[in-house]
């Protein structure tokens, strides 16, 4: 039933991220021919914004070392199709293809810094500053992604202010738009609207910033209502709950795009997603991988049929 609520947006931006963050936590590559067939599935379906692969050195993500080869497979999909890349190199590999939206992908933490890109909070942000710089001279559209946000693994809570201080440079640097990581899925609608409540104060308004949560809890749904309560209207999503971060092993996978929509159609909200039609696609997709989907959503209405 349909039974909209005061103070919600009415529509909200579903940001696709199951083809990129979730593939790329799998043990296993999956064939590139399955990645182009997944991500024209889910454009089928009604997402506009589906993040495509990652141009980062096939060392550290093995997984997703098609990007060439994939990324041109995709030009006949409507839909925006983002990229991340880590450094320079990964631009100019981004670039060379066509690529008009990218994302860079920052640390709240020092530790999780040092893990993830081998370097300090303020040199990682330092090399992301050519790299921004160089996509918004070519007209790109840049989405700055900001890692535990909420808590970190090594370091426990991590401060509100400390995150507000990685976000504000981050956009200083050129971002477009922001989006929050609850890494390893800690926290709670609380903490959500102090840390949206925070940035607002420093100066950073609502319609940059996404949000982006883990499941580890069960409360990705209710952090996701507590931003959309206060005015967030772009939330990522993975399709069957798909992913997780290769490195931070607390963290399970992704808020499932197709809970997220269930909700959001039952709130009234516009996404322009078909839910059967992305339903589809992930028990397409959890066959090609060989198990079920984690989504309760996709569970329940395929059970159904």
């Amino acid at each position: 039933m349909n039974v909209p609520a005061a103070g919600l947006p009415a529509r909200v931006r579903i940001h696709e991220v199951g083809a990129r963050d979730g593939l790329q936590n799998e043990k296993g590559a999956v064939p590139t021919a399955v990645k182009a067939e997944f991500i024209h599935r889910l454009a089928a379906a009604g997402l506009t914004t589906i993040e495509a692969t990652s141009f980062v050195h096939p060392k550290w993500v093995p997984q997703l070392a098609d990007a060439e080869e994939l990324f041109p497979q995709l030009a006949d999909v409507d839909a925006h199709l983002p990229v991340l890349v880590p450094n320079e190199r990964g631009l100019d590999r981004a670039l060379a293809l066509g690529a008009t939206r990218i994302a860079v992908f920052g640390s709240a933490t020092e530790t999780f810094a040092s893990r993830n890109l081998n370097r300090t909070v303020a040199e990682s942000l330092a090399m992301f500053e050519p790299v921004v710089a160089r996509a918004k001279e070519g007209q790109a559209h840049v989405r700055g992604y900001l890692s535990m946000c909420f808590g970190d693994p090594w370091e426990g809570a991590v401060p509100v202010h400390q995150v507000v201080s990685v976000a504000k440079a981050l956009l200083d640097l050129g971002c477009d738009e922001l989006s929050l990581g609850d890494t390893i899925g800690v926290a709670t609608p609380g903490h959500v609207q102090a840390l949206l409540a925070a940035l607002n104060e420093a100066g950073v308004t609502t319609d940059r910033i996404g949000v982006h949560f883990h499941d580890t809890y069960g409360q990705a749904l209710s952090n996701t209502l507590a931003a959309l309560q206060h005015g967030v209207t772009t939330v990522d999503a993975s399709a069957g709950g798909l992913g997780g971060c290769p490195y931070a092993k607390s963290a399970t996978g992704n808020l499932a795009t197709e809970d997220l929509v269930w909700m959001l159609d039952g709130l009234g909200i516009e996404t322009g997603v078909d839910l059967a039609a992305l339903t589809a696609t992930s028990v397409w997709m959890a066959e090609q991988l060989g198990r079920p989907s984690p989504s309760r959503t996709v569970r329940a209405l395929s059970h159904k049929e």
